[in-house]
């Protein structure tokens, strides 16, 4: 088993966080396949149907819309996570947005078939699908909340705590689009918050 497999497996066991469906892993684990993105490159384009679902091994994807003829980021996807146009893979219609890689990236996809035959038939894919989802609940929750009540400053400064590599990763303008700031009340912010 290669590295980034290793890898892969240790995230699906973490996310299941129940060792008694370990058994159940080397089932998942085989039915994804190494996928590479080069810098900008798409993972699905607005209005076209996402093909995979994704475990990011390295680099950064954003998750985008185009709002008024401006680009308007509603999620970034960082190493050591899953992403997709949902809605569009499991239902198989066109994606309402963009995914695009920030970075070169190293991906391990998943098909719409085996994603769900693995659904009705592992109970740990079952498992690991519903904690997952779960927990992008709880994030998406979160997001909200903060844009509602907390200050430009105060979302930078969670971030700034709660992701300092996307600061490292991430060019500055996808940052002010993700937290809701224009770029450049983002530039203060920056120049103000240490």
């Amino acid at each position: 088993m290669s590295v980034l497999k290793e890898n892969l497996t240790q995230y699906i066991q973490t996310i299941i966080n129940n060792e008694t469906l370990n058994s159940f892993v080397p089932e998942i684990v085989k039915h994804f396949s190494l996928k590479t993105l080069a810098k900008n490159e798409y993972f699905v384009e607005e209005g076209k149907i996402c093909k995979h679902f994704c475990f990011i091994e390295s680099g950064v994807l954003q998750h985008a819309i185009q709002v008024s003829n401006e680009e308007k980021t509603t999620y970034l996807g960082l190493k050591n996570t899953c992403t997709a146009s949902l809605k569009s893979f499991l239902q198989q219609t066109p994606s309402r947005k963009n995914i695009k890689a920030l970075s070169d990236c190293n991906l391990w996809v998943i098909s719409v078939t085996d994603f769900k035959l693995l659904l009705k038939n592992n109970k740990g894919f079952h498992q690991f699908y519903f904690n997952l989802i779960e927990n992008q609940i709880f994030l998406i929750d979160d997001y909200r909340i903060d844009l509602l009540t907390l200050t430009p400053e105060e979302r930078y400064q969670k971030l700034l705590l709660n992701e300092p590599i996307l600061l490292q990763k991430v060019p500055l303008h996808y940052l002010a689009s993700f937290l809701g700031i224009s770029t450049r009340h983002m530039s203060r912010i920056r120049k103000n918050v240490k």
